[in-house]
């Protein structure tokens, strides 16, 4: 194991030498660090120089121009053409514009982007990745669902429009005879999708003024929604606002320095992309650096760069990697909750988060995204899942189908669930409506851990044939007194006062124990997972670079594995504690005649 463990890393050093080049050949500035080969599961990643003298709390810096965004795939010489007439269509997304150039330069012979592309990962621990023995230890998990769905939806786009293209391109290229492999497809979408940033670009970066054809093309930004209109493309480059921004990649509570001065009044713009060099930071919850966008160059030196940032008071520890957070570090959300009522028979998810701690992560889980877990993670969350052909059982389920879908806002704030406390019901209570605050409220609602706008999905799901009829007649009287449609938080106060709570709160009992028996069935109890990862240790190698001494040892456990238990373990315990609290819910509302 040792000598297997040694001759990769003296494989992934090789490649370091030549990396370090092309860096410094486009501008990048190594202040201080050192790009450095961790281990297999790490890979590489940025650390201190030994030479504390030389330390920076500006430890590394990359011109902007370096990174890989739409823009730049757009302007490819060999990848634009072909790209912008299938982006104007909306035959490609922003996302898939930078997964098509990944995939090109790595099937190209003489790319120039060789130095960086050899130095990225070849395998993931994401699920996608896994073996089908690894695979099987997820049975139960939503995770497990969604990448079996996420596996058919790249294969049939691989199959439509990534093979004949990327095999055209290569032909223009100059190489006829290359050929292209869904495995590489696989490979470009995982590099993205676990390297990818959210950079905060000026508009007139994204959008520069170069030629006099184009300057009558610069797009407009539209304040309200974020999007941008340009009469090149009815595309958005899925970006946005200051004001509102993704979290599928990997953020940073980034300040825009330079964006602020009086001469630099301009639209800041969220855009994806790649950041050669930053990219190489690992992620740990107890960050030393974050990263920052320097527009003018006063904080780096450097114009329109990407710099990192030390946040620790003392910087110089010799050979200290620097790390960063993957996601977003704002305790605005506490939870998550998505009603989504498709009509092709797709599933409707509720999710759940465990306490008030900060989301790292809040539309997927580690694991999904990046090939990691964490042990005993504050931030985690389950998803409790209620089928479509379950709605569409149940009585009006059409009429049930529209409330739902007026109280869907997506993301909602959860500030009031610190400490366990829920005070949302009480703003219902003070709607000036004749209907307004007629059911008591009842003693329990302070120690609720489940947010309202869940509770009020529940509700409707639970609603019987008299309490729908209420709801539609208390909403009438707003719409007739206000001559308008109701918020939604109308619609939720209406909804209580018909219902109360006993409906939603068994049915969130008999989905959380149906979750529970899901995730047994194929993989036992909570503690019998914790007795696996007691009694196994931890194999650093892949399974295809173990030998077969190796592989007959009993309590050699592949990370992939050892991610999975943990993950559905973790799964297991949040069920446990959220059924716990539906049934004491429960007997309260029971006994107090809600």
């Amino acid at each position: 194991m040792p000598s297997n463990s040694a001759a990769m890393a003296s494989t992934e050093e090789a490649k370091l030498q030549p990396f370090l080049q092309w860096l410094q050949m486009n501008g990048v500035e190594l202040r201080g660090c050192e790009i450095k080969y961790c281990d297999f599961s790490k890979g590489f990643g940025i650390f201190y120089r030994n030479d504390a003298s030389d330390v920076s709390e500006i430890p590394l810096v990359v011109p902007l121009d370096l990174a890989i965004t739409p823009m730049r795939v757009l302007q490819d010489p060999l990848l634009g053409p072909e790209c912008r007439a299938m982006f104007e269509e909306g035959e490609v997304d922003d996302r898939l514009l930078m997964i098509l150039f990944l995939t090109v330069e790595r099937l190209r012979k003489n790319s120039s982007w060789k130095p960086y592309l050899d130095m990225l990962p070849t395998t993931f621990g994401t699920p996608l990745w896994f073996s089908d023995d690894e695979f099987i230890e997820l049975n139960g998990t939503s995770i497990h669902r969604a990448t079996e769905l996420q596996k058919k939806q790249l294969q049939s786009l691989y199959d439509t429009k990534v093979k004949d293209l990327v095999k055209k391109l290569l032909v223009v290229d100059g190489d006829s005879e290359g050929e292209v492999h869904f495995e590489d497809f696989l490979w470009a979408n995982s590099i993205f999708w676990t390297r990818a940033l959210n950079v905060p670009l000026l508009c007139s970066y994204v959008f520069p003024q170069i030629q006099e054809e184009k300057s009558s093309c610069i797009p407009s930004i539209n304040k309200d929604s974020g999007a941008l209109t340009d009469e090149i493309s009815n595309r958005s480059l899925d970006i946005e606002t200051e004001e509102k921004r993704t979290d599928d990649v990997r953020g940073s509570e980034s300040q825009v320095n330079g964006g602020t001065s009086s001469s630099m009044q301009e639209e800041t713009l969220w855009v994806e992309g790649l950041v050669p060099g930053i990219d190489f930071c690992n992620h740990d919850l107890r960050a030393v650096a974050t990263w920052e966008v320097d527009n003018t160059g006063l904080k780096t030196g450097v114009p329109l760069s990407m710099y990192l940032l030390s946040v620790e008071p003392s910087p110089c520890q010799m050979q200290k990697e620097i790390s960063i957070s993957y996601g977003n570090k704002g305790n605005e959300f506490a939870c998550l909750l998505l009603v989504t009522l498709h009509k092709q028979g797709q599933t409707t998810e509720f999710c759940l988060n465990e306490g008030a701690g900060e989301i790292k992560s809040r539309k997927r889980e580690l694991l999904y995204l990046y090939g990691f877990v964490i042990d005993g993670n504050p931030d985690d969350y389950l998803m409790v899942h209620y089928p479509m052909e379950l709605l569409q059982n149940v009585p009006f389920p059409k009429t049930k189908g529209q409330l739902l879908e007026a109280q869907d806002r997506g993301f909602f704030p959860v500030s009031n669930l610190r400490n366990g406390q829920n005070d949302e019901l009480t703003d219902h209570q003070s709607c000036n409506y004749s209907w307004s605050g007629q059911r008591r409220a009842p003693s329990y609602l302070k120690k609720l851990v489940f947010p309202e706008a869940f509770l009020t999905a529940l509700r409707t799901i639970a609603m019987q044939e008299d309490e729908l009829s209420r709801v539609s007649s208390l909403l009438e009287e707003i719409s007739e007194s206000g001559q308008r449609q109701p918020s939604d938080q109308e619609i939720r106060a209406a909804v209580w006062e018909a219902c109360g709570d006993s409906g939603a709160l068994q049915v969130l009992v008999d989905l959380l124990n149906v979750k529970m028996m899901d995730l047994e069935e194929g993989s036992g109890t909570e503690d019998h997972d914790t007795e696996l990862l007691e009694m196994a240790s931890i194999s650093e190698i892949p399974e295809q670079h173990t030998s077969a001494t190796d592989s007959c040892v009993p309590d050699k456990m592949s990370r992939n594995r050892r991610s999975s238990i943990v993950y559905r373990r973790g799964q297991k315990q949040l069920t446990r504690l959220f059924l716990r609290e539906a049934e004491h819910a429960l007997q309260l509302s029971l006994s107090e005649g809600n």
